[in-house]
């Protein structure tokens, strides 16, 4: 795995995880509208910050929410999820392939206005030539959806727009 694909394999988790990472109850919807999102990884000098922007209403992030979990249940042997004080915590074992992440994330903030997940995670073996990570996910509600948006479209960091209800409707290759 190149490390362009496990960079691109993590904005996928951010944006359909956002807010599917913590799969609970207790797990408060987002604030409909336009969502930015920060992403970083500062223990990797080599990757670059990258910005999302995401719309959504109560549906779309309902199947963002879902889509997540069925990736955990796919792909986790452990998901745990609890309240700690004011934040959630979530520790899980999943596998990529040939590799085991062992991830621990703390999100935190109103999800009216923002939020920031935290995940610090060891890679065994290592993925990308990487055996630890730190990532970083600051999102801000922007305010209502631009004229020209639909709820699911995502704008990447290089400007395209992709709408993730539409991409769930495409047929599964076989």
């Amino acid at each position: 795995m190149t490390k362009k694909t496990a960079i691109a394999l993590a904005l996928l988790a951010a944006v359909a995880g956002g807010s599917a990472v913590a799969a609970s109850p207790d797990y408060p919807p987002r604030k409909p509208g336009l969502w930015e999102m920060n992403m970083a990884q500062p223990d990797d000098p080599q990757a670059k910050p990258h910005v999302v922007q995401q719309c959504i209403d109560a549906r779309t992030d309902a199947a963002m929410r879902e889509m997540g979990q069925g990736m955990s249940r796919d792909a986790c042997s452990k998901q745990d999820t609890r309240k700690e004080g004011g934040k959630i915590v979530v520790d899980s074992v999943c596998k990529m392939g040939a590799t085991t992440l062992t991830s621990h994330a703390e999100i935190s903030g109103d999800f009216g206005s923002s939020y920031r997940m935290e995940s610090n995670t060891v890679y065994d073996p290592p993925l990308a030539g990487r055996a630890k990570g730190t990532a970083i996910v600051e999102a801000k509600w922007l305010g209502p959806c631009r004229a020209n948006q639909k709820p699911g479209d995502v704008i990447m960091p290089d400007g395209r727009t992709m709408n993730f209800m539409d991409m769930q409707s495409m047929p599964k290759k076989k």
